[in-house]
């Protein structure tokens, strides 16, 4: 009785193990195709040097958070931006700058002034010549355009869009940088922007 117990409680364990590793062999075929589900991003952090300074200060967006970082910028400032998409502790942007011609950003400030400039080089520069938008320069007009209003950057990181392009457009109070047709969100981050 205890040997066909053991055997019995054995012979369980390997079924149980067969059908585990059938069901992650068979995980979002769906999602094959996209180098960078969103479920694999687990921050967007903006590194913002001040050209000023020199100094750069790096702003964590955790994806699904409830609070947004506080970016702080001054009127009449410049800034080198960077994006840096992590998956854990992981730099996931290089999967990106691989998949280039599948991913597009757009930054949308809804009460700011503040003018943007694509400074990709060739690694994240796509076939069709616009650029992803990894790293930016912006000139700060006006960081709160309208004190009663919040003023945000709202970044989303969108993969297979079936056109981009780098034109900006007045959206409110403020400008959007970038415009697509297509594609679904990778990520999306929100930051507040004060001074």
């Amino acid at each position: 009785m205890k040997n066909t117990l053991k055997n019995t409680t054995f012979i369980l364990g390997l079924l149980f193990l067969a059908l585990s590793l059938s069901l992650t062999s068979c995980h979002r075929t769906d999602d094959e195709s996209d180098d960078l589900p969103q479920e694999e991003l687990s921050d967007v952090l903006l590194k913002v040097t001040d050209q000023a300074t020199g100094t750069p200060v790096v702003y964590d967006y955790q994806v699904n958070s409830s609070t947004n970082p506080n970016v702080k910028l001054i009127n009449g400032h410049t800034y080198d931006v960077e994006v840096i998409f992590k998956n854990g502790n992981e730099d996931a942007t290089q999967e990106i700058r691989d998949a280039k011609d599948e991913h597009f950003l757009v930054y949308n400030f809804p009460n700011s002034d503040i003018t943007l400039t694509r400074t990709d080089d060739a690694s994240s520069t796509r076939a069709d010549g616009s650029r992803v938008g990894l790293k930016t320069k912006w000139v700060v007009n006006t960081a709160i355009k309208n004190t009663a209003a919040p003023s945000q950057l709202v970044l989303t990181l969108f993969h297979e869009p079936v056109t981009v392009s780098e034109a900006s457009s007045v959206s409110g109070n403020g400008v959007v940088y970038g415009t697509h047709t297509g594609g679904e969100t990778d990520a999306q981050a929100n930051y507040n922007i004060t001074n």
